[in-house]
């Protein structure tokens, strides 16, 4: 069951949060990228995204939280049917955000060229329906309209999540907040920094280099 939920776009510092979430006793953490190796959820989301009835349960089963997309593009949903998770916001400057997602994920998930392997395949077509159509009515790449989504998420979020509920959340703001949040020490370790756009790149090299290479 689901125990914090990440209402922040992909892009925001979720894969930080993912890792700090873990060290903190709340993994596993649902992130899109983890869809790479367990590739039979991905056509779940997919139809998710079509409108088709979701078991929330069966889908985040084994799971202690979520962040990033798909979730995110659920957050509604979600946080009604946990109603006792926390909800953390992950923010950040709308042009930088912008910036950063259209030079990473928008990239991978809209590069014209065959996809290396089935399940990459399969993850850019559910990220499309789910991301790009979805969430922005395939019109991310006008960038007024792709911050504007972006913004008035935030707001929605702010607005509808109870306060005592939602921690807005920087991850350079680093472990107090969030552990005071969470009610949990705060750990004796530098708070993670992940994924940031070279990190990005080289987890979509490895997971094609290990796809490709023969297992004897």
């Amino acid at each position: 069951m689901l125990e914090v939920i990440g209402a922040g776009f992909g892009r925001t510092g979720t894969f930080s949060l993912k890792a700090a979430l873990e060290t903190l006793g709340f993994g596993p953490c649902h992130h899109m990228l983890g869809l790479l190796d367990r590739p039979g959820e991905i056509p779940l989301w997919h139809r998710a995204a079509q409108g088709h009835p979701t078991d929330w349960d069966e889908l985040y089963g084994g799971y202690r939280s979520s962040v990033d997309w798909p979730g995110v593009r659920f957050w509604r949903e979600l946080t009604a049917r946990y109603p006792e998770a926390k909800v953390v916001l992950t923010v950040r400057d709308p042009r930088r955000w912008y910036d950063s997602a259209r030079a990473t994920i928008h990239r991978a998930a809209m590069d014209p060229s065959p996809a290396p392997t089935p399940v990459i395949k399969e993850m850019k077509a559910m990220s499309r329906a789910v991301v790009w159509d979805g969430q922005f009515g395939g019109r991310f790449t006008d960038p007024g309209h792709a911050m504007r989504v972006f913004t008035e998420h935030n707001e929605a979020v702010r607005r509808e999540i109870d306060p005592s509920r939602l921690l807005v959340f920087e991850v350079a703001d680093g472990w107090e907040p969030l552990c005071r949040f969470l009610d949990v020490p705060v750990p004796d370790a530098p708070f993670p920094r992940s994924n940031d756009k070279d990190e990005f790149d080289t987890l979509l090299r490895e997971h094609v280099t290990g796809a490709m290479t023969p297992t004897t």
